[in-house]
This record gives structure tokens, C-alpha cells and sequence, in this order.
């Protein structure tokens, strides 16, 4: 089932996606569930918004590619590197990825997402998978001269519009011969399949819960295949996923 958020006729509403209408829905489903209002509304009419604000928080890991991990001289992490970004680094598809003055090389990173549908705390890796909603795209847009200049990485991870989310969010989601590419005004830079992954999204829950609650609304970001790199002002970048879509975002000054 894809599910989206978006703005039509200035209410933002949530939807699932029917062919080429959203069957709008009577509020969050994370909360309310499936109940529908009998509307629909045709996808031509509606802006897309990022799928989900998280409430608490986004979670993420990095190095969980060992050739990611290779490509910028960093060793695979025994257990997996988590760091955070603000829910106020989320903005949507479509949306301006804003690159801060402070930094002269920001750097795409295409991601799968894993969004919380209920709380999570000690949760065994066995059944982590039950505490997921759905799955969306992700850009871990990084300062990559800040990164290495502030020796820890919540400034160059945290910047306002960091964190494209969307189209959708794919509640059945399959990993079978799932695939992230990442392109660059067009041009592939990143081609990984996601069974590269280190560190499986079942095993990040269960790590990441039994240090921290996870909410219903927190998303967490897998890791980015080899391939990442900087963009400039004008640069559009698109993150695909098959199942889930396309996330495109173009970047500007800020």
C-alpha cells in the first residue's frame, strides 16, 4: 500500500495511492489507521509533501556500505554508527535542498528508509521488522568539509532541507533485488543493490531501541552505497528505489 502526504486545495491530507488518485484518508494513518472519507483526488491536483515529520527524531547510520565506507578511507564499524538529524532538516519531494554558506562541498547520499509505526524500546531483531510502517527515500544530504573540520556531525548532517523524504511511503515493501541508484542532472552516480547493507534494518532497530525509544513517526536512514558526492547551486538530484519511486530534489544558495 503506497501512502502519501500532500497538500490539495490548502489542507494537507494523507492518501493512498489508487492508479492515478489518492483515496484520501480520514487523518495520519499512524495514528488513525485506514478509515477513508470516500474522496479522491486526482494526483495531478495534489503537492506532494515529505511522507512523514517525524515527531522525535530521525535516525541514521553511517559506513553501512563497506564500499561507502571504502571510498572516503573509513573502516566498516563492528556494530552500526548511528548520528542524528533534526526533524527540521526534513523537507519533501520537489522541495529546494538549501546549501548553507558555512559549507563549500555538500554531498549527496541516497538511502532507504525505514519509518516507525509504533514504539519501540529492547525490541529483539527477530520481530523488529513489526515495528516498521513502511519504507520511503532518503537523501543524507551532507557538509562534507564540516563534517571533517567539526570532528562530530550533528552541524554538517543538521541543516535545514538535509533530509529529502518521499514520494511515498510503501508499507509492503520488498527487499528482493531492491536497488538504490542516485542520479546527477541525470547522470548515475550511485548503483548499489540494498543486500549490500552491513548492518540489516531489522538489526538497526534492535540496536538503535535498546539505547533509545523510537516513536511512531521516527525514521531511520540505512546508509548510502559507494558513489556519493558533491552537487552545486541548480544541481538536481533524484534518489530511486523501485517500489518506492523516485525523490527528486533541485539544490540552491542559500
Amino acid at each position: 500500500m503506497k501512502i502519501a502526504r500532500f497538500s490539495h486545495q490548502d489542507a494537507i491530507r494523507f492518501g493512498i495511492l489508487d492508479e492515478g488518485d489518492f483515496v484520501v484518508l480520514a487523518g495520519d494513518p499512524m495514528f488513525a489507521g485506514f478509515e477513508t472519507t470516500g474522496e479522491r483526488v486526482p494526483l495531478a491536483d495534489a503537492s506532494l509533501l515529505a511522507p512523514v515529520i517525524p515527531r522525535s527524531k530521525v535516525v541514521c547510520v553511517g559506513r553501512n556500505y563497506r564500499e561507502h565506507a571504502a571510498e572516503l578511507g573509513n573502516e566498516v564499524p563492528a556494530e552500526p554508527m548511528l548520528f542524528f538529524k533534526p526533524n527540521t532538516s526534513v523537507i519533501g519531494p520537489g522541495d529546494s535542498i538549501v546549501r548553507p554558506v558555512q559549507s563549500s562541498f555538500t554531498s549527496f547520499e541516497g538511502e532507504l528508509a525505514a519509518v516507525i509505526g509504533r514504539i519501540a524500546k529492547n525490541v529483539p531483531a527477530e520481530s523488529a521488522l513489526d515495528y516498521v510502517f513502511g519504507y520511503t527515500i532518503a537523501n543524507d544530504v551532507t557538509a562534507r568539509d564540516l563534517q571533517k573540520t567539526d570532528g562530530q556531525w550533528a552541524r554538517a548532517k543538521g541543516f535545514d532541507t538535509f533530509c529529502p523524504l518521499g514520494p511515498i511511503i510503501e508499507t509492503e515493501f520488498s527487499f528482493d533485488g531492491a536497488t538504490i541508484t542516485t542520479r546527477l542532472n541525470g547522470e548515475v552516480k550511485q548503483n548499489g543493490p540494498i543486500s549490500d547493507m552491513i548492518h540489516s534494518v531489522a538489526d538497526i532497530i534492535a540496536y538503535a531501541s535498546a539505547a533509545f525509544t523510537l516513536l511512531p513517526g521516527d525514521v531511520i536512514l540505512t546508509g548510502t552505497p559507494a558513489g556519493v558526492g558533491p552537487f552545486v547551486d541548480g544541481d538536481v538530484i533524484e534518489v530511486e528505489i523501485p517500489g518506492l519511486g523516485i525523490l527528486r530534489n533541485p539544490a540552491r544558495a542559500a
